[in-house]
């Protein structure tokens, strides 16, 4: 629905702890017209250049808290706002090179009403911060 919204060109840079480049952070939306749940999000999938990153690399963080998504499957309290930013980190060590890269993330969402999943798709290219 809001697909082109999905990824936020701002805030894309790498992830550093301890000194130590440990990943890269993406910020994002959902691409539904209200709020849902983060137990509604039934996966979020994100590429760069091509390289698909596995599930158990994914963390998200809305509102400062950190959730896989093995979490957020499970946790019926917090919800995910529409147009709410959130910080999609993907764990990658060394990051990524500062440059050009194409992002591409897809999210398939449960909606209550909806017999099928919402399935959202956004591709950008985004320079490194």
């Amino acid at each position: 629905m809001f697909d082109k919204y999905m990824i936020v060109e701002e805030g894309f840079r790498n992830v550093s702890e301890n000194g130590r480049i440990v990943g890269f952070q993406v910020n994002t939306r959902l691409p539904y017209y209200r709020g849902l749940g983060v137990s509604m999000v039934e996966d979020l999938s994100l590429s760069v250049d091509g390289e698909k990153f596995p599930s158990e690399l994914v963390t998200i963080v809305l509102r400062g808290r950190p959730m896989s998504l093995n979490e957020m499957e499970t946790d019926y309290n917090e919800r995910w706002e529409f147009g709410e930013i959130g910080t999609v980190i993907i764990r990658k060590n060394g990051g990524l090179t500062p440059e050009s890269h194409k992002i591409d993330l897809t999210d398939r969402l449960r909606i209550s009403y909806l017999p099928f999943p919402l399935i959202g798709h956004d591709t950008k290219e985004l320079v490194l911060e």
